[in-house]
């Protein structure tokens, strides 16, 4: 998730476990520091290329082992800072929390975690959340901001904030739900239409679980649809994105090709425009400037994606920048979130 979202989350768990009359509001500070330890991988970039900067992010600072050795080491330091006003015990059991729950909800995102590094590179995700969402965040900052100026009413702090991460923890249990139900609409729409396919993925939409996308993996290629929690009776129509693989023929073997199908998890495509050669990832969606078929005529623009250069002998991938009108892919978003063909 979000660098905001991080930090309110782990503010909120810190003045959960060890707020009110043990820490006050010294505990929120430190939440809001601890909740985005994990993401400070980020720091080690100067020294990665850019194929180690994508194997690296959300790796070991993102794993179990991380978190069962750096919780105890750093809660007897917080206990020994504060005098003993928190115990060892209760401050290493908080700094668990915080650091569990910034991995957890990273797994709801499609970005995918390493919680199993360094035994297994395999990145994890669940789907259920954007990687912002306003409704999730939302409730934890207004308790965390109650909490905050509630210094020595100790009763209404942890009210406030314990509402916040129910009212969070609500809206994550309501996204579960609606992807189930978006599973079932794709499924059944998908067998409807005759489009056979191997394995698919659903993920709601940007800052929303109302709207959410299906990337179905076929032969060739991929099915995209839309569904809307507030659709009517039309039925789900799927665009087609070629995978072109065989134009990877070339580079399929090199470090930098076999790590983003990696992090891609397979749903990847080639194109080349001109000389580059360009992988793109289609978890994350893509860009659209109207919301007729896509075709030659309407392609596509995947919203992560990387040019190959050579560099020093070795291919090396950097990020493709879209040139994107926001208002109109936002209207666009909004429109089909309405129900809007």
């Amino acid at each position: 998730m979000d660098s905001i979202t991080q930090a309110a989350l782990g503010a909120a768990v810190a003045e959960a476990g060890m707020g009110g009359k043990r820490l006050g509001n010294k505990a929120i500070l430190w939440g809001l520091a601890l909740g985005t330890l994990p993401d400070l991988d980020v720091l080690a970039n100067p020294w990665l290329d850019s194929v180690q900067q994508i194997e690296w992010h959300r790796g070991i600072s993102h794993s179990l082992i991380f978190m069962a050795l750096a919780s105890p080491l750093i809660g007897w330091g917080i206990a020994r800072l504060h005098h003993g006003r928190v115990s060892v015990v209760r401050a290493g059991w908080t700094v668990f929390a915080i650091l569990f729950t910034h991995v957890l909800i990273d797994v709801f995102t499609v970005y995918g975690t390493m919680v199993f590094e360094p035994f297994s590179d395999r990145r994890i995700g669940t789907n259920n959340l954007f990687i912002i969402d306003p409704l999730f965040t939302i409730p934890l900052l207004i308790g965390l901001t109650v909490a905050w100026f509630s210094r020595t009413n100790f009763h209404r702090r942890s009210h406030w904030n314990l509402a916040g991460l129910v009212l969070s923890s609500i809206y994550v249990l309501w996204s579960f739900g609606a992807k189930a139900v978006a599973d079932r609409q794709f499924e059944s729409a998908l067998h409807e239409q005759g489009i056979e396919f191997t394995r698919r993925m659903s993920a709601p939409t940007p800052f929303n679980t109302i709207l959410w996308r299906s990337l179905a993996e076929s032969r060739d290629g991929y099915w995209v649809g839309y569904w809307s929690m507030l659709d009517h009776r039309t039925p789900i129509r799927f665009d087609f994105i070629p995978r072109n693989q065989e134009l990877l023929a070339d580079a399929s073997e090199t470090r930098a090709v076999r790590r983003l199908i990696w992090f891609s998890d397979g749903y990847f495509s080639a194109s080349k425009p001109g000389d580059d050669l360009i992988i793109s990832d289609w978890r994350f969606g893509e860009i659209r400037n109207s919301m007729d078929p896509l075709g030659p005529e309407n392609p596509p623009s995947s919203i992560f994606a990387w040019r190959l250069q050579s560099e020093n002998g070795e291919l090396l991938p950097v990020g493709v920048r879209i040139s994107v009108d926001r208002e109109q892919w936002f209207q666009l978003i909004l429109k089909r979130m309405l129900g809007e063909e």
